[in-house]
């Protein structure tokens, strides 16, 4: 039977503001070592709303979010919804170029941090550096700065107060200025059409662009998601470690929130701690999705004594990972149902995923059938025809979930959104005759050598079968001859060896001989946007050290 739901959608803050009045003393967010019931939260969060009105923020402005995981995060978050204006949170890893980026090209009136220093980043520092002028400030809650004309303020949350920047205390007591009618009649006037959040997305190139996502494609997406193909309820509680700037943690909050059930998170991952934590609090559905995460918790000592018999549900994405990942899940939770998904930040997060009654072949080695309302066609990237079932090609998407075009981008936008309303991923992907999706890279991701069309995936496949490699990364690379060829960027697992040419030889014989890397590099620390490797970072890095020049 066709999956039919009913419409239903609200705007962020009201969706919160509805589970605080049905789920009162219920708990909304988990932190290993804190918790928020949803009455405590939405207090909190209308007590934000207040402040940042109070320090001018109108609605439709743009308020930056600039914090690790944490619990002033969501605070926050529903604060500016609730307040009207557009939540923008911004990736914690950038540095003070991106950030100085970001928070002019993004037009943000305000930014909310922390004083809290997280992965050895310290916030106040780094907007210092963005924005030297700030601590010559004369008005911390009227800043003037050249750089970024539109930000009035930036309050920094914690014990410290820092030259330029509104402290926790001003910030806080702002809030006394404000009536709480004045946030409800505000909250009121919010359209589900009007945008809710804006993140910046494909730090895969040199500058992310800024995807207007409206309330009704965030919102509406996450009941799609959670409420109807994976069916949450009030009781579940629903683990995902991710960072919370990233729309793979605002969905399944979201998503959990629609309910009236509990989102677990924690402010860094450590497989140890989330071990512990799956099984003391009892979780009931997980979203691990990356294969980081998969492999530190499965190699962790305590994963094969832990108790995860209660999680029913694991969004594992086993026909993109390795497959002693697979493997080793469905040996130590067999009765779990696991499903595979693909989405992005343009569509609001989930285009595909499995449904839970679909065969365990086609929820591990597919990637699941588009949610009701979603389109997804395939087609050749170069003539646009349609491909029949299991052929290859540019995966397009439509419906009511994409963001509204990349923000003062027209360019891209037109290059990107056609006339018929297809969003056009720059994604490989094919359509089986069940409709199920899979995902085999990225079109900027095939290397051209010698006149060969070679997909980086299947190189970094084959790497991945020698016993020493955890993670291959392949790139294209300047070639006089052959255009582009192949480099491989390389992480061992620990305590195993290999050389360079341990690894082209392991290549040569098995894969074409114009798909064996020409280059091999071993890496430790991979060059990260918020959840993809930066690849264009490391082919750059390595033209500069081998001086080549770019072909053509």
């Amino acid at each position: 039977m066709l999956e039919r739901p009913d419409v239903a959608v609200t705007t962020l803050g009201d969706l919160l503001i509805r589970a605080a009045r049905e789920f009162p003393d219920a708990d909304a967010i988990v932190f290993p070592d804190a918790r928020r019931t949803y009455r405590e939260l939405a207090d909190a969060a209308l007590a934000r709303a207040r402040s940042l009105r109070a320090l001018g923020v109108q609605p439709g402005d743009h308020v930056g979010l600039l914090m690790p995981t944490c619990m002033d995060f969501p605070e926050v978050f529903f604060g500016i919804s609730l307040a009207g204006a557009v939540a923008v949170p911004i990736n914690a890893r950038f540095q003070a170029a991106e950030l100085a980026y970001v928070i002019e090209n993004a037009d943000l009136v305000a930014v909310v941090t922390t004083d809290r220093i997280a992965d050895h980043v310290d916030f106040v520092a780094r907007l210092r550096s963005a924005f030297p002028d700030i601590e010559h400030a004369d008005d911390p809650a009227a800043l003037s700065l050249p750089a970024a004309p539109r930000l009035r303020c930036i309050a920094v949350m914690g014990s410290s107060s820092p030259a330029g920047f509104i402290d926790q205390a001003r910030f806080t007591a702002a809030a006394d200025a404000v009536a709480m009618d004045e946030i409800d009649e505000i909250r009121s006037r919010v359209r589900v059409r009007d945008p809710g959040l804006m993140l910046y997305t494909s730090g895969t190139t040199a500058n992310p662009k800024g995807c207007p996502i409206s309330h009704e494609a965030m919102v509406r997406n996450s009941i799609a998601l959670g409420r109807h193909r994976y069916q949450l309820t009030a009781d579940d509680r629903f683990w995902s470690p991710l960072p919370m700037f990233h729309i793979a943690a605002i969905l399944p909050m979201v998503s959990i929130f629609d309910v009236g059930g509990a989102y677990l998170t924690m402010s860094y991952f450590d497989a140890g701690v989330a071990l512990e934590m799956l099984e003391r609090e009892q979780v009931t559905a997980t979203y691990p999705c990356f294969v980081t995460i998969m492999a530190d918790l499965i190699k962790h000592p305590n994963f094969e004594k832990t108790d995860l018999s209660r999680i029913r549900l694991m969004n594992s994405n086993f026909a993109v990972q390795p497959d002693w990942i697979r493997e080793a899940m469905l040996k130590a939770m067999p009765d779990t149902v696991y499903v595979g998904t693909f989405g992005m930040t343009e569509t609001a997060g989930t285009v595909c995923t499995s449904r839970l009654d679909d065969p365990l072949d086609a929820r591990t080695q597919r990637l699941g059938t588009p949610l009701p309302g979603l389109e997804v066609r395939i087609v050749d990237p170069e003539s646009g025809d349609e491909q029949p079932p299991n052929a290859r090609g540019e995966i397009l998407v439509r419906g009511y979930s994409l963001c509204d075009g990349y923000y003062k981008d027209p360019d891209k936008t037109a290059q990107s959104f056609d006339d018929d309303g297809f969003y056009h991923t720059g994604d490989i992907g094919s359509l089986d005759e069940n409709g199920q999706i899979m995902f085999y890279g990225r079109l900027k991701d095939m290397l051209k050598v010698g006149g060969e069309n070679v997909a980086a995936a299947e190189i970094e496949t084959f790497l991945a079968t020698h016993p020493a490699v955890k993670l291959a990364q392949v790139v294209g690379v300047p070639d006089p001859r052959l255009q582009e060829v192949a480099a491989a960027f390389i992480e061992l697992e620990p305590d195993t060896s290999a050389t360079e040419q341990d690894l082209i030889d392991h290549c040569r014989g098995s894969i074409a001989g114009f798909k064996v890397p020409r280059y091999v590099r071993f890496v430790k620390e991979w060059p990260m946007s918020t959840s993809k490797i930066q690849k264009f970072r490391l082919r750059d890095g390595l033209i500069e050290e081998l001086g080549l020049r770019e072909a053509g």
